[in-house]
């Protein structure tokens, strides 16, 4: 009887520590994006590489919770030493909003110090990182609340940022894309789009349309920032859903120039017949304007 008593004190203090073992919070890998601190062996390839950090779970529950995380990270610069940050040092998180599927990151002005190249590489470092967000697929980068006005396009569409390399076209689409010519009119301008990896043909063309005219007459018939939310093709009907907070406030006459000039485009396809708009998914009659 008196060996099993001291038995059990001997295994008291055993339980008693098993029973105050807390399980570790719930953490979750994300990749941050740097540059390559030696260039002379990237032999022409992509400048970055990834560092891997883990975020608890609880604390980036939010899409604006687990942005601001990995924009807060991803200025904290690369732990690897054979790294470097693309953004410049001393550059902090002003404020980070999502509206819509979009990122407005509002950075400190140390950031405005960069241009050119430079400017490039730091937009496509936040904006490759801000890709692991779901539901984020553009961003708007500014500095105490202002846009730089050197910069070419002021909304950087993720898509484009992680468009694979040219080898990885897996085929070519002939298409009609309408711009806006000097006089303000809508004018034909037939191009030949790559199709990458998860492409469609609707796809490409909403894409192509986002980006800049090759011509130099031309200008877009999108207003800055306008950006197609998803489009697909069902049978011979071409489905484009568009996000309300983008429609919110637009001019009526800039905003039937774009949906004209994405009918006309994406209807230049042989596989379309009609185009329909939907807004938050939801089908929008009156923004036809074929029929």
């Amino acid at each position: 009887m008196r060996k099993g008593i001291c038995l059990l004190f001997l295994l008291a203090p055993v339980l008693l520590l098993a029973g105050c073992r807390r399980e570790e919070p719930a953490r979750t890998a994300y990749q941050l994006y740097f540059q390559e601190a030696d260039l002379s062996s990237s032999a022409g390839e992509a400048p970055f590489r990834t560092e891997t950090v883990y975020l608890y779970d609880a604390e980036t529950d939010t899409p604006r919770l687990l942005a601001e995380a990995l924009v807060t990270e991803l200025l904290k610069g690369p732990a690897d030493e054979t790294l470097k940050s693309t953004l410049p040092a001393g550059t902090t998180l002003l404020s980070l909003e999502i509206k819509g599927d979009r990122a407005r990151v509002d950075l400190s002005p140390s950031y405005e110090s960069l241009s050119g190249v430079a400017l490039t590489l730091a937009d496509s470092a936040v904006a490759m990182t801000l890709s692991q967000v779901e539901e984020v697929s553009s961003i708007q980068i500014t500095v105490r609340g202002r846009e730089l006005a050197y910069r070419e396009r002021q909304v950087l569409n993720i898509r484009d940022v992680l468009l694979t390399p040219e080898e990885d076209v897996i085929s070519t689409v002939d298409v009609r894309l309408y711009f806006l010519n000097q006089e303000g009119r809508l004018t034909a301008a037939e191009q030949v789009l790559d199709l990458y990896e998860g492409d469609t043909q609707v796809s490409a063309v909403a894409r192509a349309l986002e980006r800049k005219p090759e011509g130099r007459d031309l200008l877009s018939p999108l207003p800055e920032g306008f950006q197609v939310k998803s489009v697909w093709l069902e049978e011979d009907i071409c489905y484009v859903n568009l996000s309300s907070v983008q429609l919110e406030g637009m001019e009526e006459g800039a905003l039937r120039t774009a949906l004209r000039a994405l009918e006309n485009s994406l209807a230049s396809l042989e596989a379309v017949e009609e185009v329909r708009f939907l807004v938050d998914g939801e089908f929008r009659r009156d923004l036809g304007l074929s029929g």
